[in-house]
């Protein structure tokens, strides 16, 4: 039995579909935002301040491992469910917020981890879903795709590891917009340009020292879409330190508009 934790994003849906297909005994710890999971009959919906509740659910289903998948935002501490450990916990919680998203879900992970209960990677059961270095796409990156690249890998990794973003922009050389709390779709919009039109690259990356049992940087269709309306020429993430959802659709996609695809 594993216990799926999972938030917003198509990810997690990816993941169920595999253990469904593979007939793994499973539950799930629903923490989105809209209780995605709610139909499905092994689904719990909690809120992250209920951790008495977590914790129970988890050990009454003899549950020693699980694993996270999707983006769980941060919470209105001040509207949230608390249970008697969720208050005694949160705290806790509350510190680790001030630091980031994926901060919260850590702390989760050592709370988790102090009740005897392990987190698995959230790839285990879908390694297809990331990819190995090299080019995915028809078109390759020139030299002035390299140059912007690079300097977008230079920037990612100066942010530093208690930063937002996992992804930036950057076209000729200059920092187009850092991804803020609004994510990669927020960035996007405010990359686009009227005058420029197929230049630029947008490089997800996971952030310096991150856990990528969680929080990996994401792709998909969507990105794609929002990236060429935006006027960039590729997208660019690090080797297996990424979750790549609608690959075949992704690189027709790429081919059809002339983008890359560089896995570094």
């Amino acid at each position: 039995m594993i216990g799926l934790i999972f938030g917003d994003t198509d990810f997690p849906k990816e993941i169920l579909k595999t253990i469904k297909k593979r007939k793994i005994k499973y539950l799930i710890v629903d923490l989105s935002k809209s209780k995605k999971f709610k139909k499905d009959k092994k689904s719990y919906a909690v809120s992250i301040g209920q951790f008495g509740k977590i914790i129970n659910i988890l050990k009454k289903n003899k549950c020693k491992k699980v694993l996270f998948a999707g983006k769980v935002n941060k919470p209105n501490f001040s509207k949230l469910k608390l249970d008697l450990k969720g208050i005694y916990y949160i705290p806790r919680i509350i510190k680790a917020s001030k630091l980031g998203d994926a901060a919260i879900l850590k702390e989760i992970i050592k709370i988790l981890a102090q009740n005897k209960i392990r987190t698995e990677n959230s790839l285990k059961f879908n390694p297809e879903l990331s990819l190995k270095k090299g080019n995915f796409s028809k078109i390759k990156p020139n030299k002035q795709d390299q140059l912007d690249i690079k300097k977008a890998i230079k920037t990612l990794n100066n942010l530093g590891q208690y930063n937002f973003s996992q992804g930036v922009v950057v076209r000729n050389k200059k920092i187009v917009f850092i991804e803020g709390k609004g994510g990669t779709k927020k960035m996007l919009e405010k990359s686009r340009s009227k005058k420029l039109r197929n230049h630029g690259v947008l490089v997800k990356l996971p952030k310096k020292k991150q856990d990528i049992r969680l929080d990996l940087p994401t792709v998909g269709l969507k990105t794609f879409k929002q990236s060429k309306i935006a006027g960039l020429k590729g997208i660019v993430v690090k080797s297996k330190q990424h979750v790549f959802l609608d690959k075949s659709k992704c690189i027709n996609f790429a081919n059809k508009n002339k983008m890359f695809i560089s896995v570094k």
